[in-house]
């Protein structure tokens, strides 16, 4: 087998992935300010979710960084302090989106909404599996970083991957689409604000994909 030079095709998927997932951390920070900007200071709500973004902006680097070590065959130690602190943050990242996620489903369930169930039921089954699919990307890559030579740990990865991307577009067309009876219409800025934050964490999510599908070791 001829190797692959520095510059061969794995290469620039693995560029193009961090590079994605750094701009989609960024990015992440920036919608939670402008969530809690738009709904104003006084809202609790609005700080939950500010807080939920803070923490999954954070959750988000300590990935990419592990994921840049995987991606170039690079084992990181069962200890690697980036690795520990990801294995435990992202469940409190996790619980609090579950907090919000049973908030928003009682709000459904109270029938105070005027909004058609069937759009609420999916809206909320969306939401679920995306936060669900969510947490198992991080647990696949926590475990499969110190043996990036496991088929098995990247084939469980490559999964969560594959069904994280279509949930991530279905959530972002749920957070543009107005639900008659759920929300108003969004105003210009935040379709823009919304839609482009959507279109970047489905970029980021296959890139990714593709950087572990094609990385040192990949079959």
């Amino acid at each position: 087998m001829t190797p692959r030079g520095p510059a061969g095709p794995p290469d620039r998927w693995r560029t193009a992935a961090l590079a994605a997932l750094w701009a989609l951390a960024a990015a992440t920070l920036g919608l939670g300010a402008y969530s809690l900007w738009r709904a104003g200071l006084t809202d609790q709500f609005a700080w939950l979710a500010t807080l939920r973004a803070l923490l999954a902006a954070v959750v988000l680097v300590w990935w990419t960084q592990l994921l840049a070590r995987y991606t170039r065959a690079a084992p990181t130690p069962e200890e690697d302090g980036v690795r520990r602190s990801l294995r435990a943050l992202f469940p409190w990242l996790t619980s609090l989106r579950l907090a919000l996620w049973a908030l928003s489903a009682l709000a459904y369930l109270s029938g105070q909404l005027n909004a058609n169930p069937v759009a609420l039921a999916a809206i909320a089954s969306i939401e679920l599996g995306f936060i669900l699919a969510k947490n198992a990307g991080y647990g696949s890559l926590v475990r499969a970083a110190p043996h990036p030579e496991d088929p098995h740990a990247r084939a469980r990865l490559l999964s969560w991957l594959n069904v994280t991307a279509p949930l991530s577009l279905a959530l972002g067309v749920v957070n543009v689409v107005p639900v008659a009876g759920l929300s108003g219409a969004p105003d210009a800025v935040s379709l823009t604000v919304y839609g482009l934050h959507a279109l970047l964490d489905v970029t980021a999510t296959l890139l990714a994909l593709k950087a572990v599908q094609t990385a040192p070791g990949a079959p």
